[in-house]
């Protein structure tokens, strides 16, 4: 039977803490509104011409922004991912540069990722794949994780990041992850121990054999477990066992799949907050405003 939504709008808030009043100043790349400057990166960017952190900062070269990522990274304001991200000024603005993921969050750009839901149909109901992250890991250790998730390295399209994802995370073989279909695309706001996160979500559904095994490729999962999706709704509903977004993607599984029933008042509440997010530096928020 379709639940009560209200347990799981804390998930959403707690998703979408960010604030345009605060510490951070406003940041452009060429002129346009890109981001969020960390207050750490304020006397350095001073000192480059990049701006003042009351009027705000402007790169006015953004292809340049690789090169200042190595060297803040150099200079020890963040630790390199060794990974580049591709930068755009919101969603669904084209490219314009591309830095190391690890600088994002101090520049409060907008960050895209990919999430699976690793399902399997059995004679009793639905079952859902679950991940729990090596407790090495730098972000959220021991927290439990999707079957596959990670975020989409520069020049990598969703679907090629997803299927990158499957065969390092879970040995999922290219022909099996290609069948993913994609069900949605979350977005959130929120300040993080790394910083300001801006992220981009695209959610994808594999239904899976029973007999698939998965198995940890690159170290980063400590171990995979098959749950009945029933007991996911109530990790979801009664914990904050999952890492941080996972709850927002399975929120929208439960919605899809009408354990959380999507034509109730709190279910459309968080239909909403899922698509367009609830902070006002959400990734979107700005077309949306002008839209409206």
């Amino acid at each position: 039977m379709p639940s009560d939504a209200s347990p799981f709008l804390r998930h959403l808030t707690d998703c979408n803490t960010a604030s345009p009043e605060g510490k951070r100043s406003p940041l452009s790349l060429g002129g346009v509104p890109s981001g969020w400057l960390a207050p750490e990166l304020f006397t350095r960017m001073e000192a480059a011409g990049f701006g003042t952190r009351d009027k705000g900062f402007n790169v006015p070269h953004p292809a340049k922004l690789e090169a200042l990522g190595e060297t803040l990274a150099e200079e020890g304001f963040y630790k390199s991912h060794h990974e580049l991200f591709d930068v755009c000024t919101d969603m669904d603005q084209p490219i314009v540069g591309r830095i190391d993921r690890g600088a994002l969050p101090l520049f409060g750009f907008v960050a895209t990722g990919v999430h699976m839901n690793g399902l399997v149909r059995k004679a009793d109901g639905l079952y859902l794949w679950t991940g729990r992250r090596a407790a090495n890991k730098r972000l959220d250790p021991s927290k439990l994780d999707h079957l596959v998730a990670g975020g989409m390295p520069a020049g990598h399209t969703p679907r090629e990041a997803l299927v990158k994802e499957a065969a390092e995370e879970a040995s999922i073989p290219a022909a099996l992850a290609e069948q993913a279909v994609q069900a949605g695309r979350l977005v959130y706001a929120l300040d993080r121990p790394e910083g300001l996160r801006r992220d981009i979500l695209y959610c994808y559904d594999l239904y899976l054999p029973e007999s698939f095994e998965p198995t940890a490729a690159d170290g980063e999962v400590e171990s995979f477990a098959l749950l009945p999706l029933s007991e996911a709704y109530r990790i979801v509903r009664d914990t904050d066992a999952f890492k941080f977004n996972v709850n927002l993607v399975l929120i929208d599984l439960f919605l899809r799949t009408g354990l959380i029933d999507p034509r109730s008042t709190q279910g459309m509440a968080l239909r909403t907050g899922l698509d367009r997010g609830l902070s006002p530096v959400s990734p979107g928020q700005s077309v949306i405003l002008q839209a409206e």
